[in-house]
């Protein structure tokens, strides 16, 4: 799952934020799925990378880049022909609010740039 939040300010707890959403999902699911001693230990459902990436946005490019990356990678792994056709996105919101063009990413036989953000 990708995601870019504003958190309220003076509020970084992204650690918190994560764990709660992990186990909201979680719990509402019934556990059927392989998992480690290791995991089982924990406590961990085998749903979930261990690790999440976190990046604070420096600037309007960064943004941008990281939108984009966002809204292609579904199509980079050939989970959707194009952007639009990924209906877990927010990609037709952004459309509808003017910030992308709807023919964006094009039919998906086009190179996109949008690489990994650093």
């Amino acid at each position: 799952m990708h995601c870019l939040w504003t958190l309220p300010e003076g509020d970084a707890n992204f650690p918190a934020r994560w764990w709660t959403i992990k186990t909201v999902f979680s719990k509402s699911l019934p556990a059927t799925e392989d998992r480690s001693p290791d995991r089982v230990r924990r406590g961990e459902r085998g749903i979930w990378q261990r690790r999440y990436w976190e990046h604070t946005i420096r600037d309007d490019h960064d943004y941008a880049a990281h939108m984009d990356y966002i809204h292609f990678n579904p199509v980079k792994h050939g989970l959707a022909p194009t952007a639009v056709g990924w209906p877990h996105s927010t990609y037709l919101r952004c459309v509808e609010r003017g910030i992308y063009p709807a023919d964006w990413a094009g039919t998906g036989d086009e190179s996109v740039e949008a690489g990994e953000p650093v």
